[in-house]
């Protein structure tokens, strides 16, 4: 039996915070996050978190890595759920339900390539990250202080 609701219903997606530090780095000195240069609208040609909307036919940390591994070619990549972003108006294109994601790799091993809706891939100091698309500076803002510390 079909169920129908009379509350709307958000889109679900997923971000992908992946900082990069060097086996050499003292503490979080020199570290990295990857962003992704988005080469479709909204925000075209903006830096933003690599991460997109969940599939019906997956769970949300199936998505955050087939997500990850479609716009920056890295896979197999240990991540963990930081937290759950549903501020309305945080996307342009409706309401839209964020979950995010985190990991710490070497950076020195991974090396991304950007891919799918992914005009750029590339790896930015966290103390001079560029302007970035939908809410992702106040996602980034709380990964830091979250992870890092």
């Amino acid at each position: 039996m079909a169920h129908t609701y009379d509350y709307p219903r958000p889109a679900l997606t997923v971000d992908c915070i992946i900082f990069g530090q060097s086996p050499e780095s003292e503490g979080n000195r020199d570290t990295k996050v990857l962003l992704i240069q988005r080469a479709h609208e909204p925000f075209v040609g903006k830096w933003a978190i690599p991460g997109g909307f969940i599939d019906a036919n997956e769970t949300a940390l199936q998505a955050a890595n087939r997500e990850l591994e479609e716009e920056t070619n890295l896979k197999d990549i240990d991540m963990k759920q930081m937290h759950t972003f549903t501020a309305p108006g945080r996307d342009p294109r409706g309401w839209v339900v964020s979950i995010a994601y985190y990991a710490t790799v070497n950076i020195n091993e991974c090396k991304p390539i950007a891919g799918d809706d992914a005009r750029n891939a590339t790896w930015f100091s966290v103390d001079e990250l560029p302007e970035m698309a939908f809410d992702h500076s106040d996602i980034l803002k709380m990964a830091i202080e979250r992870v890092l510390g």
